[in-house]
């Protein structure tokens, strides 16, 4: 499961997932949860599969940048206590969601694929698709190192 080493790997974890959409195709949803799969102690390919439709802003409608969703994605795998505890961990995912979501909007201007792209705004591009990976993937492993800390230990 996390470690606290997840904070000062971020750089090497966010470079990682930077190089999986550079060099192999994977959209930005695929390339923050592949990046941190191993991290996590999810399967990568599991990862890959289910992120895919969440590429381009939600199946390239620019609408929530996928590097959030790929974030979301495992924050959910840390926190959820999956079908033997429905019901009973949503409430914290989703507030370590709106975290993620409130410190990535924060630092680039909105949460928007095609506002962070630039496209059809006068204000041009807020922030490119590797940033965005880099600053999903650093903010998630910074909460994940924090949920991991021995002091949030159930």
């Amino acid at each position: 499961m996390p470690s606290c080493d997840l904070t000062t790997r971020s750089d090497e974890l966010a470079a990682r997932a930077v190089a999986l959409r550079a060099e192999l195709g994977y959209n930005c949803a695929q390339a923050v949860a592949c990046a941190l799969a191993p991290e996590i102690g999810a399967d990568a390919e599991a990862c890959y599969v289910l992120s895919e439709g969440f590429g381009g802003g939600m199946g390239g409608h620019t609408e929530t940048c996928g590097a959030i969703s790929g974030g979301v994605m495992a924050l959910g795998q840390v926190n959820s206590g999956g079908t033997a505890l429905s019901g009973t961990t949503k409430k914290r995912t989703y507030e370590l969601t709106r975290e993620l979501v409130e410190r990535f909007g924060a630092k680039n201007g909105s949460t928007i694929c095609c506002e962070l792209k630039g496209a059809g705004c006068e204000h041009g591009q807020l922030r490119s698709c590797p940033g965005c990976i880099e600053d999903a993937v650093k903010i998630t492993a910074e909460i994940i190192a924090r949920q991991s800390a021995p002091e949030n230990a159930a």
